[in-house]
């Protein structure tokens, strides 16, 4: 990052690149350092003066330089819905939704999602398949379907798996190798799958009664 600004700031004013807190909270410097995807500025410059290859996130249409077209993945992230979704919302003199720390674990390494897209640089169902719902999606719709104050699950679960959903992953992991936050949306994309066929399996058994 410093040299991202140091380069802009002193050799080409016209530098085109994102970043916004330089503390890797905001998720918004992503690109590939010498063929990897990391937050710029979380890459060290290394010591030795070797040179360091900066190029835009792989699989987003590049608007300039380092700036990628993110609408797509905006697109697919409120299409899973990552939100509590309540049958009836309660009153506020009714109170808070109480939850106990064992229900937050259930869910909360997924929730430290950042949204910095270096997972869909580096899968390649994604890289082949511009319609593949994507790991962060996948990782944050599955987290809301864990958390015990929802009551979307079933709603949640047919975006989850419908067209280009969690069954088309293979289960490379790449997006859990790069996610910066120790987030593994492989694992949500096999657990989705696993909801989803347990869901079938159930209602299955339940026709056949």
């Amino acid at each position: 990052m410093d040299a991202l600004n140091y380069a802009s700031d002193w050799l080409d004013g016209s530098l085109a690149f994102r970043w916004s807190c330089r503390m890797g909270v905001c998720g918004s410097c992503g690109a590939l350092v010498d063929g990897t995807p990391r937050l710029t500025c979380a890459a060290p410059i290394p010591e030795t003066g070797e040179k360091v290859v900066i190029e835009p996130l792989h699989n987003f249409p590049v608007q300039k330089d380092l700036v990628v077209d993110i609408g797509d993945f905006m697109e697919k992230l409120g299409r899973v819905e990552p939100w509590i979704i309540r049958e009836r919302e309660r009153a506020l003199e009714e109170g808070e939704y109480p939850q106990k720390p064992e229900e937050l674990e259930k869910y909360d390494q997924f929730s430290a999602c950042i949204n910095c897209m270096l997972c869909y640089a580096a899968c390649p169902v994604f890289a082949a398949d511009k319609e593949f719902i994507g790991p962060a999606a996948a990782a944050l719709g599955y987290r809301y379907n864990l958390d015990s104050r929802d009551e979307g699950a079933t709603e949640r679960l047919d975006l989850l798996t419908g067209g280009a959903g969690a069954f088309d992953c293979t289960f490379v992991g790449e997006c859990s190798i790069v996610c910066p936050k120790n987030v593994d949306p492989a694992l949500a994309l096999q657990r989705i799958k696993i909801d989803a066929a347990l869901t079938s399996l159930k209602s299955i058994m339940r026709r056949g009664k």
